[in-house]
């Protein structure tokens, strides 16, 4: 395998299709080692060309996950680019497991020496490759369809870290309550996270602004310090982020 091939492998499986022009910018090359990386991948069947851009040929990630990373894929990595430029080299980072994290962590390839403490398997393989990153797998037991861990192994390992950083998802935002998670399991490591973070970031995309009898799950309990809702557009309820002592941020 080349130098770059998992990277891309990366970027493309998360992003579906992607320019020369942005996969240079995010593997800190020029366009022309962009095109001469790609001619093996290309002819291998790995991804496809198309003119100035790549696209994916097949998702290997499991069929919920991929659905759900299909999802406002524009609005996702729009929000991941941004917590990313928000990340500095060296800093230490929790990550759940939600579709938008795995786009953060793709974004964060362009970091170095990061610590890392995350319960999902493929934000874990993601990180881990980059050279000087430190890895925390939390968890043993991964469920079959988004490679997550919410086991006890994982609340220890989390427990035992302090971060500077703790970047988390939801399924809906309530604009009378707050940030919502679909399961028990998932709020638990949120709040989990939240705990051991010096700041607690939410990517969350506009579609997630939800009326309040549109809303299910459980709301989590305020963070610590003012927590930063990132998201791509201003949604309809706004409101929802004073009210609740969130910080809004529009992803640039």
């Amino acid at each position: 395998m080349g130098k770059y091939d998992q990277q891309i492998a990366n970027i493309v499986a998360l992003r579906g299709t992607v320019t020369v022009t942005d996969l240079a910018r995010m593997l800190d090359v020029t366009d022309q080692t962009v095109r001469r990386i790609i001619k093996p991948l290309v002819d291998q069947g790995h991804i496809e060309k198309l003119h100035g851009a790549i696209r994916a040929v097949g998702n290997p990630l499991t069929a919920p996950f991929a659905a759900r990373m299909e999802q406002n894929r524009t609005a996702k990595a729009k929000i991941a680019d941004h917590i990313a430029n928000m990340i500095p080299d060296g800093a230490s980072v929790a990550i759940d497991t939600g579709s938008t994290a795995a786009f953060v962590a793709q974004a964060l390839q362009k970091r170095q020496d990061l610590t890392v403490v995350t319960n999902s398997a493929y934000i874990a393989s993601t990180l881990a490759l980059i050279h000087g990153n430190r890895v925390f797998m939390a968890g043993t037991q991964l469920r079959d369809y988004d490679g997550a861990s919410f086991d006890r192994t994982a609340f220890e390992v989390i427990e035992r870290m302090q971060v500077d950083y703790a970047i988390l998802t939801a399924a809906q935002v309530d604009p009378m309550q707050g940030i919502r998670v679909a399961e028990q399991c998932e709020y638990d490591i949120s709040v989990a996270m939240s705990a051991i973070a010096r700041q607690t970031i939410y990517a969350i995309d506009s579609s997630k602004f939800l009326a309040a009898t549109a809303l299910v799950g459980l709301v989590l309990p305020p963070a610590g310090g003012t927590p930063l809702i990132v998201t791509e557009a201003a949604p309809q309820e706004t409101g929802a982020a004073a009210k609740q002592g969130f910080t809004l941020q529009l992803a640039q």
